[in-house]
């Protein structure tokens, strides 16, 4: 599974890498709403929650699906204004600006994306726009609770009193909390955005994506970029081109906004991982080996010491090309290591993969 973004329109001017400090704010939030997801974050969201004034408290949960699971495309306009190749915003102000170019129909869909709509990528009409699917999305955010019926009922009765509720609680934000933390982290956002810009002239785009993330990959000949996730998208650059948004406060997501009639975005955390988690592929291949009840008890002796092949056979009552099958399906996996003493080949669990899958596999979901 993976996202896929077309480039055979892409011009190698029209990349652009440009923090915004909406899409920051998004993720604020989110870290916040879910500090499970960002444990090094949880001194900060404990601090954030016990400062916050009662009555913001109280207006952030009223939607805060908009960022819990991750954050909604609404903290993304410069992505859906039409006509024109816009940027991010250096300040909140002139990204909100942006935020009243889209149309209602823009904001309300956005808004509706984790509450109401059962597909990321669904065309078609509108719950503006036709009954059925406005019946739909107030069907499903009945089922999702936390207040989301109450929330798209208001939106879908009023969109432009909902807009103006959320431009008011973002300016909120900012005052309260948010000035302060954008003022400190932009200039390390600003000059990752230069670093990346530089490698982009000097080097091309696979330089820049490699950089920004190991799951990102570019395929020159194809003409697309993939993006290794646990979902499956589809978007294609048009003359707007593709933007880049660093963030201080993504990690571990990688997200890629691939939202019909939106211009493609991709917002990665500017601190990587000391240890690269693997791919999907990877990840999946690593789990297959270990559902195997005789590979559990081959890696119960190769996790105490070397073993060579035909002593794990006799140890198992198996033959030694039997064993090997086995031996070869943990190697593929990355899980064992082999060296050879002489004339033997001797195999031991890799202690430190194992112990990273539990964090690989959160990773893996919530790239």
């Amino acid at each position: 599974m993976s996202v896929v973004i077309d480039i055979t329109r892409l011009r190698p001017e029209k990349v652009f890498v440009v923090p915004s400090p909406l899409t920051e704010l998004g993720l604020a939030l989110h870290a916040r709403s879910e500090p499970g997801h960002h444990p090094a974050l949880q001194g900060w969201a404990t601090a954030l929650s016990s400062r916050l004034d009662p009555g913001l408290a109280d207006r952030l949960c009223e939607a805060d699906f908009l960022w819990r699971t991750t954050f909604s495309d609404v903290f993304a306009p410069f992505a859906a204004v039409p006509g024109h190749a816009i940027l991010p915003g250096a300040t909140l102000a002139e990204e909100l600006d942006l935020l009243d170019q889209l149309s209602d129909e823009q904001f309300v869909h956005a808004a509706l994306e984790f509450s109401c709509q059962s597909s990321y990528e669904a065309g078609g009409p509108g719950a503006l726009d036709d009954e059925g699917v406005r019946r739909r999305a107030l069907e499903l955010a009945a089922a999702r609770g936390g207040g989301r019926e109450q929330f798209a009922r208001r939106l879908l009765a009023d969109p432009p009193a909902v807009r103006d509720w959320f431009r008011r609680l973002v300016r909120d934000c900012e005052e309260a909390f948010f000035a302060d933390m954008w003022a400190s982290i932009q200039p390390e956002l600003a000059a990752d955005a230069r670093h990346r810009t530089e490698l982009l002239r000097r080097k091309g785009l696979a330089e820049v994506l490699a950089s920004v993330s190991h799951a990102v990959s570019v395929d020159e000949e194809a003409r697309q970029i993939t993006v290794d996730k646990l979902v499956e998208g589809h978007a294609t650059v048009d003359d707007g081109g593709l933007v880049l948004v660093p963030t201080s406060l993504g990690r571990p997501h990688l997200m890629v906004l691939h939202r019909r009639g939106w211009r493609p975005a991709i917002t990665y955390p500017v601190r990587g991982p000391g240890q690269q988690a693997p791919s999907v592929e990877q990840l999946t291949r690593r789990l297959e080996a270990l559902a195997h009840p005789v590979r559990i008890r081959l890696c119960r002796h190769l996790a105490r010491a070397p073993y060579t092949t035909s002593e794990l056979a006799d140890a198992h009552g198996m033959t030694a090309p039997e064993f090997s099958r086995h031996l070869g399906v943990l190697k593929k996996a990355g899980l064992i290591s082999t060296r050879r003493r002489g004339r033997y080949a001797q195999h031991q669990l890799d202690l430190s993969a194992v112990a990273r899958l539990g964090s690989d596999f959160i990773e893996g979901l919530l790239r």
